[in-house]
């Protein structure tokens, strides 16, 4: 149980900057949906772009982020010369992307149709080799079990964008009406979405002096022999992750070209992206998750009880995954305001992305036995099934249903791949998950949702709903108490629940 609380306080810290960060970053939504009109596909440009970004992300990094703690926790390694052995590879990398895509920009922008504006593939470029190359620090941070320093940094430069993001978008516009003396030499009003991108590319090179106690102090020289049984190990994560984020992303990357009319492309991608991001609340969860579990899991691999502490994991897990979803379908009302109003035609697929991203988070969960095996060509097997069956449904459905394709190909492919993660893993590293309990979770989820779904329809004063959807959640919560989170063991509460 001591673990369990250590796991739970450690998620808690990084999600300060996971979910609060995160949180705070999507502030940005209304700003950018109210800045650029759906009927522009800028919105959409952004999505597209950053989509690219993400897949470069994972080829760079290379899967060394847990090629990291898995050399790290071995016994028979030392854990600075594994730290500065992948920084140097991630690094080697990462410079050698930047000075192959700058000396080819003008090709690779006509490939991806950026031709009029090859600076935002060339800003993306910077600033995915920089992010790429501080993942391993930010690791090493997370191996130290200094939770703390990264949450600070995370949030600094979250805040630090959204500032630029503000200054850029909404002072810079009104000076340019004021006092356009003032800043008419340097800012153009027509190159909204280019400042978005500029604004991403000066935190993430600022970002780097935070790191410098954690460049400092070590041997870097290439230990060949180190350097090829890590490769080796994190070479298939390489693949699994590229084709893992391809899950998440193809869709933003695709669907331009899936229209005949380019522009009509990017605006449906604008406001699939934007109403999508109401449902990243699970996404910021799973990600804080994933931070402190991934250390947990290697750290723990060795201990008798650890299959039986991972079983527990997944099924809180699965329990506040299913209660986030009730919320943010609960409390739709209110934040649909996260996007503008010429957006909302799109909310429809929140629930649906929500429940890939469940499935995605008990995928996840699931990853760890061939990463403790050593199996981990496993996972680019499921990877490359999961990302055919994404990128066959977008092809074939999008040209007719749209956006609303494209989340149920999310939900068709994660699911697909988690079945065949738990059979598949049952065999290899068999864990006894509580398969029944969290089914009668999942049967209760869906009934209330059902409910808050019929209550959406009744047409209902706005509180009235609010009120009768905060019960339903009550409800859920009530029974989690009662079934798996005894009040009494509580801090504080339980003190309450002992005394009477």
């Amino acid at each position: 149980m001591m673990e369990l609380k250590s796991l739970a306080k450690d998620t808690a810290i990084y999600g300060l900057s996971s979910i609060v960060g995160r949180f705070l970053n999507y502030l940005l939504v209304p700003l950018y949906t109210n800045v650029i009109p759906a009927s522009t596909g800028g919105y959409g440009i952004v999505s597209n772009v950053y989509a690219f970004t993400a897949l470069m992300l994972v080829f760079l990094t290379f899967g060394m982020e847990t090629g990291f703690f898995r050399f790290a926790n071995r016994q028979d390694e030392d854990p600075r010369r594994v730290y500065a052995n992948a920084l140097l590879f991630v690094g080697g990398l990462s410079l050698l992307f930047v000075i192959v895509c700058l000396a080819g920009l003008g090709p690779l922008s006509d490939a991806l149709e950026y031709a009029d504006h090859p600076e935002f593939v060339g800003m993306m470029v910077v600033v995915v080799a920089l992010d790429s190359f501080q993942c391993i620090p930010f690791a090493y941070l997370r191996y130290k079990k200094r939770p703390i320093k990264f949450a600070a940094i995370k949030l600094f430069s979250i805040v630090g964008n959204i500032a630029l993001n503000l200054f850029f978008l909404v002072l810079c516009p009104w000076l340019m009406r004021t006092a356009p003396g003032t800043v008419d030499w340097f800012y153009d009003p027509d190159y909204v979405v280019g400042y978005i991108f500029l604004s991403n590319l000066i935190c993430s090179a600022v970002q780097m002096f935070f790191f410098i106690p954690e460049l400092r102090g070590f041997s870097y020289r290439v230990d060949r022999a180190l350097m090829r049984r890590m490769v080796s190990y994190s070479f298939p994560l390489l693949i699994l992750g590229l084709v893992g984020v391809l899950n998440m992303t193809v869709d933003k990357m695709i669907y331009p070209f899936l229209y005949d009319d380019r522009q009509e492309g990017m605006k449906q991608l604008g406001i699939y992206s934007a109403t999508s991001k109401v449902a990243m609340v699970m996404a910021m969860f799973t990600q804080a998750f994933r931070y402190a579990y991934e250390p947990f899991v290697f750290g723990k691999s060795n201990d008798s009880d650890s299959r039986e502490t991972y079983a527990k994991a997944m099924k809180y897990f699965f329990i506040f995954a299913l209660l986030a979803f009730l919320a943010v379908m609960g409390y739709m009302d209110i934040l649909r305001y996260l996007v503008a109003r010429d957006y909302w035609e799109g909310l429809s697929v929140v629930a649906i992305v929500m429940g890939a991203e469940i499935l995605k988070g008990i995928y996840m969960n699931l990853s760890f036995w061939y990463k403790l095996t050593d199996e981990t060509r496993w996972g680019a097997y499921f990877s490359l099934i999961g990302c055919a069956v994404i990128v066959g449904l977008n092809v074939w459905l999008v040209p007719r249903y749209g956006y609303l394709a494209s989340a149920w190909a999310s939900v068709a492919g994660y699911g697909v791949i988690t079945l065949l993660s738990y059979f598949i893993g049952q065999r290899k590293y068999p864990i006894r998950y509580d398969v029944r309990g969290m089914a009668v979770y999942l049967l209760l989820a869906a009934v209330l949702y059902a409910a808050s779904t019929f209550i959406g329809h009744l047409g209902l004063p706005f509180a009235l709903r609010l009120l009768l959807n905060t019960l339903l959640l009550l409800i859920f919560a009530a029974y989690i108490l009662k079934k798996d989170l005894p009040a009494r063991q509580l801090p504080f509460i339980g003190r309450f629940f002992r005394r009477t």
